[in-house]
Formats: structure tokens, C-alpha cells, sequence
């Protein structure tokens, strides 16, 4: 299987505020993932979706 084959879905749930860290308090990603996320790779979107789970850990503490 290629790396485009089955693109990695956007984390995104429609709720979409930052705060003050640039962490949208929704999906987990920051600002900058968040607009760069329709031009990357498949495993750049992976790479992104651990660093979201690491930031929802945070969150749930």
C-alpha cells in the first residue's frame, strides 16, 4: 500500500478555538498543523496524529 492510497483522516471535530498555546481545544493540533494539514504526506499526518494523542493525555490529567 502506497502512502497516499488511504489518506489519514483530520482529526477535526467542528469545534475550533485555540488557546493560549495555539492548541485547538477540539482536535489537538496546533495552528500551524492545522493549516499545513491538507499538503502533507500521510506520514506526516500520522506524526501529527501522536503528537495529538500525547496533547490529549495532557488534557485528561
Amino acid at each position: 500500500m502506497t502512502d497516499d492510497a488511504k489518506p489519514v483522516r483530520s482529526p477535526c471535530v467542528s469545534v475550533c478555538a485555540l488557546d493560549e498555546d495555539d492548541i485547538c481545544v477540539g482536535c489537538q493540533r496546533s495552528a500551524d498543523e492545522i493549516t499545513r494539514w491538507s499538503g502533507m504526506t500521510n506520514d506526516e499526518r500520522r506524526d501529527v496524529m501522536r503528537l495529538v494523542a500525547r496533547r490529549e493525555e495532557k488534557v485528561a490529567l
